[in-house]
């Protein structure tokens, strides 16, 4: 089916192709019947060109004969059959039988055909045929082997794209089963021996507070872990499931009876575990003031809902603030600040400077990489974070976090998956869709299917071997025409400059100048220049003209006439031989 603009353009072309051919039987004074003819012919075989190709422009070649207006459709048709024609030998027949038709009808409208019509006929002939057909037939094949590589690219990027996926997965599931089995077993270990020692009877009660704090912080950190663990695994295992079996296994190692304290506490836990955004950040103030700090919450602003991603980047940046500040600053005064701003919600964790006796020989294990995290985090969500020493020689953590996600960017509850990686080392993103031919990934086609690569193989053998074979045509026919127009050119020159010996002995001494030069050629052609260097002196006075021999001479001497004129009668002719 065509599509509305092809129509219109098809219908355009119609009435260009007609009008221009009823001009030009308007021009070469034709009736108004021939004019109305070719118009119509035009109109109608200009569209029937993409169905029937090569009856079309046989055709058209036909009607050249009768209507030189057909000119420009004869340029078209080729153009069309050039593309839709299969096969290089159909294709070569029927350039062949079109150019054979029309040199052959427009030589036939001469009696007889002279060699001049043939040279100019000749190469017009070729150009209006053959050229557009041979152009078109190349373009054409170069655009569908360009397709067939484009879909391969697509094919091929589609395979990339599931591989690195898969290859993410399983990076993924596996990190999942190492901090499943290494980070779950020593927080479970915590869990029990915390929980084990909470019900000793031989604890004082701030003793027992004191391990409290200390099972809750286990069993908050063991949440979180399977919430990572669930992040990691693309949720094919939901926090809270399939790590607390293990768990179990792993603590039955120290009791019966204080692991079943233990991990039903654990149970109770999990089932009332705050939430891990905005709204639970109060229990992480709660837990660090169950430490003896002191640490004060502070709010301004209308609270304002956040996206998931968001919500939990705040909690975060909070839960950093502390955690940094009981390892670097222990015993030092904390403020958390949420600020709910127009635009974004600020989250600002600051600290005094740390007690001159406090933490002294202390060991802080520290990886370095929670600040690093923790802007990755905000920065795939729009936000920033910033850190860096106060005046008074505490420290300040703050995260400025958007009520909504920029677009594009990952969300967890839109179910899609986040990447901590930057934009520029993004797979998905160096494979974005464009233009085939224009800024598409590099691609190494020495890994083309076999399939594909012996098809391309064939049909470019196929399309080399005919372009090869069209442009030896081409060529030699050009080389064939430019030696007949050189003939030509020659033959006429050589009937201005040359006569044969008889029509030299034809000519009698005192004959008149103008019925001599009636039997004679006028000489003016480039043949008859360098004839007079070392010829015989002129008689003074004379005018002389200067013809070549029919007759080759011996060697390298060429026979030369010379016929002088004075007073209007034939005073001298002269038969001599030059060297040239």
């Amino acid at each position: 089916m065509w599509t509305p603009w092809r129509i219109v353009g098809e219908s355009l072309l119609s009435v260009v192709l007609g009008l221009l051919a009823g001009a030009a039987e308007l021009l070469s004074d034709g009736g108004t019947v021939r004019i109305a003819v070719a118009a119509l012919a035009a109109a109608l075989l200009s569209p029937l060109r993409r169905v029937l190709p090569a009856t079309v422009l046989l055709t058209t070649a036909l009607g050249m004969s009768e209507f030189d207006g057909l000119s420009p459709l004869v340029v078209v048709a080729a153009w069309s059959a050039g593309r839709r024609i299969g096969g290089v030998g159909k294709a070569a027949g029927t350039f062949g039988a079109a150019y054979v038709v029309i040199l052959g009808l427009t030589l036939l409208k001469e009696a007889p055909p002279s060699l001049l019509s043939l040279a100019l006929v000749a190469p017009v002939t070729l150009v209006m045929v053959v050229v557009p057909g041979l152009i078109s037939r190349y373009w054409s094949q170069h655009r569908t082997l360009a397709d067939i590589l484009r879909e391969y690219n697509a094919q091929l990027l589609r395979e990339r794209a599931m591989i690195a996926g898969q290859a993410r997965m399983r990076e993924r599931q596996r990190i999942a089963q190492d901090m499943h089995d290494s980070l779950g077993h020593q927080l479970t270990l915590i869990s029990v021996h915390t929980g084990a020692l909470e019900v000793d009877r031989e604890l004082t009660g701030r003793q027992r507070e004191a391990v409290g704090v200390l099972r809750e912080a286990s069993v908050a950190a063991m949440h979180e872990l399977r919430e990572v663990v669930g992040l990691l695994r693309d949720g094919t295992e939901s926090p809270g499931q399939g790590s607390q079996g293990g768990q179990e296994g792993r603590g039955g190692q120290l009791g019966q009876g204080a692991t079943s304290h233990a991990l039903q506490a654990m149970g109770e836990e999990d089932a009332t575990a705050p939430s891990r955004g905005a709204a639970g950040i109060e229990g992480l103030v709660e837990a660090s003031r169950g430490a003896a700090t002191a640490v004060e919450l502070r709010r301004s602003g209308e609270p304002r809902p956040l996206a998931p991603t968001a919500d939990h980047a705040a909690y975060r940046v909070a839960q950093e603030g502390l955690t940094n500040a009981h390892k670097h600053a222990p015993g030092a005064s904390i403020t958390i600040e949420l600020r709910y701003e127009p635009d974004a919600l600020v989250v600002e964790v600051a600290n005094g400077p740390a007690p001159e006796a406090a933490g002294t020989g202390r060991s802080v294990v520290s990886g370095g990489q929670g600040l690093t995290g923790l802007g990755e985090r905000t920065r795939l969500i729009g936000g920033m974070v910033h850190a860096g020493p106060t005046a008074d020689g505490g420290f300040r953590l703050a995260g400025v976090l958007p009520y909504t996600s920029p677009e594009g960017a990952p969300s967890h509850s839109s179910g899609g998956a986040a990447t901590f990686v930057d934009a520029t080392d993004d797979f998905r993103l160096q494979n974005a869709a464009g233009p085939s031919d224009e800024g598409d990934p590099v691609i190494d086609w020495n890994s083309l299917p076999k399939e594909l690569a012996r098809a391309m193989s064939r049909e470019k053998r196929r399309n080399g071997i005919a372009i090869g074979c069209g442009l030896a045509a081409l060529f030699g026919l050009l080389l064939l025409i430019v030696v007949v127009i050189g003939v030509v050119v020659f033959l006429q020159e050589a009937d201005k400059a040359m006569i044969e010996p008889k029509q030299y002995d034809a000519v009698k001494m005192g004959q008149s100048e103008a019925k001599v030069r009636e039997q004679l050629p006028d000489g003016e052609s480039f043949l008859t220049s360098g004839l007079d260097e070392g010829a015989p002196p002129e008689p003074k006075g004379a005018e002389c003209l200067t013809l070549m021999s029919t007759e080759t001479g011996d060697g390298l001497d060429e026979p030369v006439f010379r016929f002088c004129f004075k007073g209007g009668k034939l005073i001298e002719k002269k038969s001599f031989e030059i060297r040239r």
